[in-house]
């Protein structure tokens, strides 16, 4: 749909069965026409005209979107007849079917890729290749936070919308109200997860500021500084670090099973909240991808790439985790994101003829969720993935050459899915 805004004087009456015919410029003598009020002018096809004009009659029946005093409409009534909609669905039924197989297959092999190249030795995953699935994956679900999340959450709810303007929604710029909640509450729950792991197992913690700016710890285990007692846990460090350096291990095989489960239980509660996120925005799209309309086949493609992407992002993260061996959970979660997307795709082939996505109640559904999602994604992937492996692992290589690799991908990862979000 095209809109127009013309707030010059014009004469006549606005309408939208196109350009109006000139009339000849009057005598020089004669008196002016009175200057009429302004007005918005939506012009568009015929049908999609009728569609929004019967939306519009059923909600508000003084509203006439094709005559409009600017000077005493309410915006609310303007941006919802400019976003007005109605059900797309177009036919192409058998492609929506294949979408649903194609997408399975190709989102579940990515998932399921960086975890069977980290815990199947006998596979022999070149190195660099287990390094670019991971962090071309960390980049991923840093660019679908902000690109793929944040701006359709804007374009649903934001102040500018239909629901932004209606009620309680304008009160308040609720999108960026409910990320920071959502940044807020992950940032709680990891926290609480990590300092339960800590009192449960007694984890020894890194030197804090206080100990090194003024030499005085409020354990008394800390001798401050000066210390330089290796201590075990050094010795451990020191020989460890040497096995990451030559195979990337974050976990050491030779550890005991206390040792395992302390460190699996501090990562995997910030694992199942990042696919709690994405698991969200795979429903809605599914949903609309089932719905769509002249855009399907557009979207059909980006799609397969863009869950392709994210779950190569859930996998790598999830291989970092270290499982029970035989444990049957990573094989779960990573076949549960691979069925979201097909599943949401089936229930919006079920609706096809009458879900309409771009409702009132969808837009503040979609809005909500993807919201959420955004704030579980930003944190997720700018603490859990960038900040944790690049700022503060004590075991981060020291050679340049990877350490260049990983950023490469990273940048790649988060280049490439914001490229996506062009179409999707």
């Amino acid at each position: 749909m095209r809109t127009l805004f013309d707030s010059t004087d014009v004469s006549g009456t606005c309408s939208t069965q196109g350009p109006q015919k000139q009339t000849p410029p009057a005598p020089h003598n004669s008196p002016k026409p009175q200057n009429t009020l302004p007005c918005i002018l939506i012009s568009t096809h015929h049908a999609e005209e009728t569609k929004i004009m019967s939306t519009l009659d059923a909600s508000n029946t003084g509203f006439n979107s094709s005559n409009v005093n600017l000077s005493t409409a309410d915006p609310n009534d303007v941006y919802c007849a400019i976003q007005a909609s109605s059900n797309e669905y177009n036919g192409q039924l058998g492609a929506r079917i294949s979408a649903l197989f194609v997408i399975m297959i190709c989102s579940t092999a990515a998932t399921f890729f960086p975890v069977l190249a980290k815990r199947i030795k006998r596979l022999r995953i070149p190195l660099y290749v287990y390094l670019f699935a991971r962090y071309f994956g960390a980049g991923v679900i840093v660019a679908t936070a902000f690109i793929h999340l944040l701006d359709p959450a804007y374009q649903e709810i934001g102040p500018q919308t239909c629901v932004g303007t209606t009620g309680g929604w304008a009160s308040y710029s609720w999108c960026p109200a409910i990320v920071l909640t959502s940044v807020m509450m992950i940032f709680l729950l990891d926290f609480g997860a990590e300092r339960y792991v800590e009192m449960k197992y007694s984890v020894p913690g890194e030197q804090d500021i206080q100990t090194a700016v003024t030499g005085q710890s409020d354990d008394p285990n800390v001798d401050g500084v000066g210390s330089d007692a290796p201590g075990s846990l050094q010795i451990r460090r020191a020989s460890f670090a040497v096995a990451y350096e030559k195979g990337f291990q974050e976990f050491d095989p030779e550890a005991d099973s206390a040792a395992r489960e302390q460190s699996f239980r501090q990562q995997i509660a910030a694992f199942l909240i990042l696919e709690f996120g994405v698991i969200f925005h795979s429903v809605i799209i599914g949903l609309n991808l089932g719905v769509a309309g002249s855009e399907f086949a557009t979207l059909y493609v980006v799609l397969v790439f863009h869950q392709s992407f994210e779950g190569l992002g859930i996998g790598a993260r999830m291989s970092v985790i270290p499982f029970k061996p035989g444990s049957w959970l990573p094989w779960f979660l990573c076949s549960a994101y691979g069925l979201t997307t097909p599943v949401a795709i089936a229930i919006g082939l079920g609706l096809r003829t009458t879900y309409n996505s771009g409702s009132f109640t969808a837009n503040v559904v979609s809005g909500v969720l993807n919201s959420i999602s955004a704030g579980i994604l930003m944190y997720t992937g700018l603490v859990e993935l960038l900040a944790r492996d690049f700022l503060f692992n004590p075991l981060r290589t020291k050679n340049n050459k990877r350490l260049t690799f990983m950023v490469v991908c990273v940048f790649l990862g988060a280049g490439l899915m914001a490229l996506l979000g062009k179409w999707a």
